[in-house]
């Protein structure tokens, strides 16, 4: 929805005034960090596909919050939790190794 410059998410963007690129910026992200969440192996990318969707979620809360839109925290971070849960209870195939390898 991001790439594409979609409702919801783009207009909110804009009103919190975050410029128009950026949405391309956080769609090709997303998108980035969907297939390598989805596709095997690939544990150090994971890791920071994880992370990233948390930062990304955590800056949405954060912007709807610093303007004063509390009702606009609830979807993102409600994404955060399903996320950092997601992370946390992936299989142990997915994990790194405790050597970070």
């Amino acid at each position: 929805m991001d790439l594409f410059r979609m409702a919801p998410f783009y207009p909110l963007l804009i009103d919190l005034g975050y410029p128009s690129y950026l949405s391309t910026i956080l769609g090709g992200a997303k998108l980035a960090a969907a297939v390598v969440i989805a596709l095997p192996g690939l544990p150090r990318l994971k890791e920071w596909a994880y992370a990233g969707v948390l930062i990304n979620m955590s800056g949405a809360v954060a912007s709807n919050a610093a303007t004063h839109r509390y009702a606009g925290t609830v979807a993102p971070a409600a994404f955060a939790v399903l996320a950092l849960a997601s992370w946390a209870t992936r299989p142990l195939s997915r994990k790194l190794s405790r050597s970070g390898r």
